[in-house]
C-alpha cells in the first residue's frame, strides 16, 4: 500500500496545450490519465493506495468535455485532499488571437463550437472555465511558449533539480567493414588518419592503449580532427537540450573499429567528462577478429 499521492491536475482552455502538457508529465515520471470522470477521481486514488505498484505521482487531464462532470471537480479536489493526498490545480490558458490561430493550423473543431464560430467557442469556453482558473495552483500562458519551452518550464516547476535526466549521451566507435550503426544520430569518419595496424606492435592493441594513443595524436591531422569533433560537439550539445531530446548517439568510425575510432571516441569521453556531461561508451567492433 502506498502513503499519500501527489496529484496535478491539468486544466484549462482547448488549444492551450493540455495534450502536450500530459505528454510532458508521462515523460517526467507521473502516472497520467486524461478525461476520467470527476466523480471518479477519489476512487482512483483508493485503487492506486492499495496496489502493489508504487505510484506515488498521478497528472490527471480535465477539462470542458467533462460537460457536467465538472461541476463537481471542487468537491472531488477537496475529497481528495481530505485523504491527505497533496492537489495542484495547473491551468493552461492563451490569448484569444493565439487560440484562433492554432485551430485554422490543425483544422480542429472546437469542443463548444463543432459547428459554430470558432471564437465564439472559445469565449464560452473561457466563461465556463472561470472557477477553475479561480482556484488554480498555477497559471500558465502559451500564447507566446513555443512546446519546447512549455515542456522546459514544466520541468522547473515539477521536477527537482537532481532528478532531471537530461539528454542521455551515447560514443560509439565501430568499423566501416561492420557496418554504420543504426541508431547513430551523428557519424563521423576517422579512416583518413594514420593507421596504427600497420606499425608493428602496435596492431594487437587497440585505442585505448596509451601506445597507441601517442601514435594516433602526434600527427597533426587527428589532433585537428579531435579539436573539430570537440568544437562540433560542444556547439551542438547546447541545441538538442535546448530542443528537449532525450537520446543522442555519436558514433565513430574508422576501417575495422579497433584503433582510430576507439581512440577518438576515448578522447570524446574525457572532453564531456570536463564539460560535466556523463556518456555511455560502446566500442562495438573492438573485439572482433
Amino acid at each position: 500500500m502506498t502513503g499519500p499521492i501527489t496529484f496535478v491536475v491539468i486544466t484549462g482552455l482547448s488549444g492551450a496545450g493540455k495534450s502536450y502538457a500530459i505528454k510532458c508529465f508521462e515523460d517526467m515520471g507521473f502516472f497520467c490519465v486524461d478525461n476520467l470522470p470527476t466523480t471518479l477521481i477519489p476512487t482512483f486514488a483508493d485503487l492506486i493506495t492499495r496496489s502493489s505498484h508504487s505510484i506515488t505521482r498521478v497528472a490527471l487531464g480535465v477539462d470542458v468535455r467533462e460537460g457536467e462532470y465538472l461541476t463537481h471537480l471542487i468537491d472531488t479536489l477537496g475529497e481528495l485532499r481530505k485523504r491527505e493526498h497533496k492537489v495542484e490545480v495547473l491551468f493552461l490558458e492563451a490569448g484569444e488571437e493565439a487560440l484562433v490561430r492554432r485551430y485554422r493550423e490543425t483544422r480542429r473543431r472546437h469542443p463548444l463550437a463543432p459547428e459554430g464560430n470558432v471564437v465564439e467557442g472559445i469565449r464560452a469556453e473561457r466563461k465556463a472555465l472561470s472557477t477553475m482558473r479561480e482556484v488554480a495552483d498555477r497559471i500558465i500562458d502559451t500564447s507566446a511558449l513555443t512546446v519546447h519551452q512549455l515542456k522546459d518550464l514544466l520541468i522547473e516547476m515539477y521536477v527537482a533539480p537532481g532528478q532531471r535526466t537530461g539528454l542521455t549521451i551515447s560514443l560509439v566507435s565501430f568499423g566501416f567493414k561492420h557496418g554504420v550503426p543504426f541508431d547513430a544520430d551523428l557519424v563521423f569518419d576517422v579512416r583518413f588518419l594514420p593507421n596504427p595496424h600497420f606499425v608493428e606492435g602496435l596492431r594487437p592493441l587497440d585505442g585505448r592503449d596509451s601506445r597507441v594513443r601517442e601514435f594516433i595524436l602526434k600527427h597533426e591531422d587527428s589532433r585537428e580532427m579531435l579539436q573539430r569533433l570537440e568544437g562540433f560537439l560542444g556547439f551542438v550539445l547546447p541545441a538538442y537540450q535546448r530542443e528537449g531530446k532525450a537520446y543522442l548517439t555519436v558514433a565513430v568510425g574508422c576501417t575495422g573499429g579497433r584503433h582510430r575510432s576507439v581512440a577518438l571516441v576515448e578522447e570524446l569521453r574525457g572532453f564531456l567528462d570536463r564539460l560535466g556531461l556523463a556518456a555511455t561508451v560502446v566500442h562495438r567492433d573492438m573485439d572482433r577478429e
